[in-house]
């Protein structure tokens, strides 16, 4: 597969690889921090027979595609300017980034592999890849990242659980989950009340995770009769354990979804179906980036829309550049227990298309539906507290 990058770029982003083990041991405390969430009854799930569902992940930097910083004639075409720079003196900022490993984080994919962030005068220390938003925001709870790109759910833990200083700039995307079967087995959204059918889902805590509840109270199915039957994994080893038989549907984010359907499974249920206008994922900073260097954030928060802008204008090549960025696997990538499971399943520009086709992306947030999320979210149990949106959300950097 074709990589969106040169071989010097390549150079330049070996140095993103992070001291895996000693922050996994971090990330384990962290991660009991975050999501201090107690399971749903019943809902401790067992790990599928495939053997590759993970309970904690640790921190894994890509090898990623990074920008020389020579503007190409795509980029040169897509922008007579530059976002706002974020450093008025003659050295970028420093900052250290973190992404989903799927194409929820398309924006910041895009935006390194263009170099808008450089040009924006931020310097990316490092560009770190969580197969779920709930990992992610166990990292969030330690230091070395300033910004991540994650789902609203995990992102609202992090605030409410786990105390971390945290506001959500901007939105990336609407959307961009699924419940996908095994057609033979779960033909229609009622047959989840079928004591039979075994389910796959990640952690709790995770916005794959509150959608299937969500469900359960459209369909009429009490949330506990699923939620005992769930088996918790990572979204690639759902997808693995559903080829393999082990499970007969599952609640996974895209790409994974996508992937899943071009193996021959159905989507039964997609977000739009379950939950209208669900805000998926958002660009949040740490709170000491906004009180001290409100220029960086200015300069993220331009870049991601610029991101946005060229990857609504450019879908197929936005999706080539996704795929590139979500083809490297191996341990500096996902977990360990993850890898195997994903180097499996190829991301090709073809399927990351339909998947991105799934998303709407767009960096607005409205504020009423973030509270829906954080009202349903308490509801369920996954927050320790209630809080308003208004103590998560800092809107005033999308403002022109």
């Amino acid at each position: 597969m074709r990589r969106c990058c040169s071989p010097e770029a390549r150079t330049k982003a070996g140095g993103f690889r992070s001291r895996c083990v000693f922050w996994g041991l971090v990330g384990v405390v962290a991660s009991v921090l975050v999501t201090g969430i107690p399971f749903l009854s019943g809902c401790r799930g067992n790990a599928a027979s495939t053997g590759e569902a993970v309970s904690t992940a640790a921190p894994v930097s890509m090898t990623a595609p990074v920008s020389t910083g020579e503007a190409g004639p795509e980029s040169q075409a897509t922008s007579t300017s530059n976002p706002a720079s974020a450093n008025t003196g003659t050295s970028p900022y420093p900052v250290g980034l973190a992404v989903e490993f799927t194409d929820h984080a398309a924006a910041g994919m895009v935006a390194l592999d263009k170099g808008w962030f450089e040009e924006a005068g931020i310097a990316v220390t490092s560009f770190e890849n969580y197969v779920t938003g709930t990992d992610l925001a166990a990292a969030l709870a330690r230091g070395g990242i300033q910004a991540a790109y994650l789902c609203l759910v995990p992102a609202l833990n992090v605030v409410a659980n786990a105390q971390v200083p945290l506001k959500v700039v901007a939105g990336t995307h609407k959307y961009g989950y699924a419940l996908v079967a095994n057609p033979s087995r779960v033909s229609q959204r009622e047959d989840l009340a079928d004591p039979a059918v075994k389910l796959g889902c990640t952690q709790p805590g995770a916005a794959a995770d509150v959608l299937p509840m969500r469900l359960c109270d459209m369909s009429g199915i009490p949330r506990s009769e699923v939620a005992q039957r769930v088996q918790r994994m990572n979204p690639p080893a759902q997808v693995m354990a559903l080829k393999a038989g082990s499970i007969d549907a599952c609640f996974v984010p895209e790409h994974w979804a996508s992937l899943a359907e071009n193996l021959g499974f159905s989507v039964l249920a997609s977000c739009q179906d379950i939950w209208p206008d669900f805000p998926g994922s958002v660009l949040a900073v740490k709170e000491d980036l906004i009180r001290d260097h409100p220029e960086v954030v200015k300069g993220l928060v331009a870049v991601t829309k610029k991101a946005t802008d060229w990857i609504n204008q450019n879908p197929q090549d936005a999706a080539a550049v996704v795929a590139a960025s979500l083809s490297v696997t191996g341990n500096t990538v996902l977990p360990e227990k993850a890898a195997t499971a994903a180097a499996r399943l190829v991301a090709t520009p073809e399927v990351i298309a339909l998947s991105m086709s799934r998303l709407e992306y767009t960096t607005l947030l409205d504020a009423v539906q973030v509270q829906a999320v954080i009202d349903y979210v308490v509801g369920l149990g996954y927050l320790k507290k209630t809080i308003n949106a208004d103590q998560v959300l800092d809107l005033d950097f999308l403002a022109p």
